[in-house]
Formats: structure tokens, C-alpha cells, sequence
């Protein structure tokens, strides 16, 4: 399970093919070769376009090397269990524990092009 909040209130949120509302906590299935393109809107504010940073699931490679490679296809990334929106900065934070620091991340002009794509919004 996913905790997603923002910095700002009324800050609307699509990922993939879902709209969950913020804040809120979400189910997002892991992936070895997918993205979760995002789009944040938070009122007064451009829209925040890019692709959720994902952690590397390195025991997960491991064991299914050993126990059954075509795994390995599945589940190699996933998401972190908390993300913050700040679209007025542009940046996501995540962390992997709630006590743990934030760690900022900008999306890319490449993922920002990415998820304006994806959701049929021209560059």
C-alpha cells in the first residue's frame, strides 16, 4: 500500500488509469518494465507532469533467479509506501518508513514529456 498526501490542499491526482483522491492511500501493483506516469494538479499552480520514482527490489531478483527466473518479468520494482506532491515546487518527495527523511526527486523534461503524452496533453 501506497500513502499519498500533498503540500498543498485540493491538490487533484491521476496515476496510470486511476484518480485517487489526495490524500490517500492506494494500491499500486509492482512492475519489472512499467511506470506509473502521473499527473498532479494543485490549484494556482502549473500542472506537475512525471513518472513516480520506483524502488529496485534487489532480494526479490535474487530469489527469483534461484527459484523461478520468468518472475523476475513481475516484480522487480515497486512503488515506495509514501510519496508527497509539491507542485508548487515541482518536485515528489518519497520515502521507504514513516520516520524516515524525505528524498526529493524532479522529474526529468523526458518523463514530464512522457506523462503529457500518456494523458493525451501536448508538450
Amino acid at each position: 500500500m501506497t500513502h499519498i498526501s500533498s503540500t498543498a490542499p485540493d491538490t487533484r491526482l491521476a496515476v496510470k488509469h486511476e484518480a485517487p483522491a489526495v490524500p490517500s492511500t492506494v494500491r499500486l501493483k509492482d512492475t519489472s518494465f512499467g511506470n506509473y506516469e502521473f499527473k498532479a494538479e494543485s490549484p494556482g499552480h502549473d500542472p506537475l507532469y512525471g513518472i513516480l520514482p520506483l524502488r529496485f527490489h534487489g532480494g526479490r531478483l535474487a530469489a527469483d533467479i534461484l527459484l523461478f527466473a520468468p518472475a523476475a518479468f513481475f516484480n522487480l520494482r515497486g512503488v515506495f509506501p509514501y510519496y508527497e506532491i509539491d507542485a508548487e515546487n515541482g518536485v515528489i518527495r518519497y520515502k521507504a518508513n514513516a520516520t524516515d527523511n524525505w528524498h526529493e526527486y524532479r522529474p526529468t523534461a523526458a518523463e514530464k514529456e512522457r506523462a503529457r503524452e500518456f494523458f493525451g496533453v501536448s508538450g
